[in-house]
């Protein structure tokens, strides 16, 4: 159904690690992507379910099963209905496409991303977060991001990193005028100055995106992407800890996964269309199944206390 990308500036500060806890908690089936050109974390990070329709044993996700083996069968056309060949589950139920393991194999694969874009706008009933990691210049993601229905930009509420994300607005401004999807901002703020934070990124956001709108004006050239803060996901160590391991209560009722929960009702309410926000069961990608009757999230919930997302 939707297209988000996940990126950030200099650093790339928690892109993987709020792309999962996003997925976790997100209210309609998804699929998370890895579509980091500096190579995906994944396969190292978080353990696979067995595969044996148990959800509490645990293996290894395959690095040659996901976006490397979806090149190779891309290179003769690219459906929707074939991604979920090569996507594996998080042990919670999550569904991940792995990505490369090193920068190296992006190399040859700066084809593939506006096929993978068009390929994931098809995937109904699923909604995908693609982490693309780090944007720099001039990156061979822009044909994924045109094709995305937002582009959220990850930041710390720190000077430098702050600094760096209005210069990366302002160059993705000029790479997608015209037509890129809007650009959505999220805080990762300490919990201690929460809403203060997420207050003063949003300040100078806005200020920046106010001069980029007056600019084009003047020069006569096309509007930018509209830009705005989202809010902010809480810097939880122990949180991002618990979400390496085994998925459970504890995880549920960490600051991470309740600030994550907060955006991804953001998120996916700024991209849903008209008449498409009926709740759906978690299935595997490409093939979801209706809630039942007056549920929420998926139909069997690992933790029961928990109520609605993957967790």
């Amino acid at each position: 159904m939707a297209l988000i990308a996940l990126a950030a500036d200099k650093g790339a500060p928690g892109v993987t690690t709020s792309a999962v806890a996003l997925g976790a908690v997100w209210p309609r089936p998804v699929l998370v992507a890895e579509c980091d050109q500096a190579g995906g974390d994944l396969v190292y990070r978080l353990p696979a379910a067995s595969g044996d329709g148990d959800d509490s044993r645990t293996g290894m996700l395959n690095p040659s099963r996901g976006l490397l083996s979806l090149a190779a069968t891309a290179r003769r056309g690219l459906r929707p209905d074939q991604i979920a060949e090569h996507c594996q589950r998080l042990v919670g139920g999550l569904d991940v496409l792995v990505g490369i393991t090193n920068a190296e194999q992006a190399r040859g694969m700066t084809w593939l991303w506006g096929p993978l874009a068009r390929a994931f706008a098809g995937l109904a009933p699923v909604d995908v977060l693609a982490d693309c990691g780090r944007l720099g210049a001039g990156t061979p993601l822009l044909d994924l991001i045109r094709a995305s229905d937002m582009l959220v930009l990850f930041t710390r509420a720190t000077l430098e990193q702050v600094a760096h994300l209005r210069e990366r607005i302002a160059a993705l401004a000029g790479e997608l005028r015209g037509g890129g999807p809007p650009i959505g901002v999220v805080v990762l703020a300490d919990p201690r100055d929460f809403r203060a934070s997420i207050n003063e990124v949003d300040r100078i956001v806005t200020s920046a995106h106010r001069r980029l709108r007056a600019e084009a004006a003047e020069g006569g050239a096309p509007p930018p992407p509209p830009v705005s803060v989202l809010g902010g996901l809480a810097l939880d160590p122990k949180g991002a800890e618990l979400l390496a391991g085994r998925w459970g209560g504890r995880l549920g009722r960490s600051l991470l996964i309740r600030s994550a929960r907060e955006i991804a009702g953001t998120l996916a309410a700024r991209v849903t269309a008209p008449g498409s926000d009926a709740p759906y069961a978690h299935g595997p990608a490409g093939a979801a199944q209706p809630a039942p009757p007056g549920g929420r999230g998926p139909a069997a919930p690992i933790d029961p206390q928990l109520q609605e997302g993957r967790l």
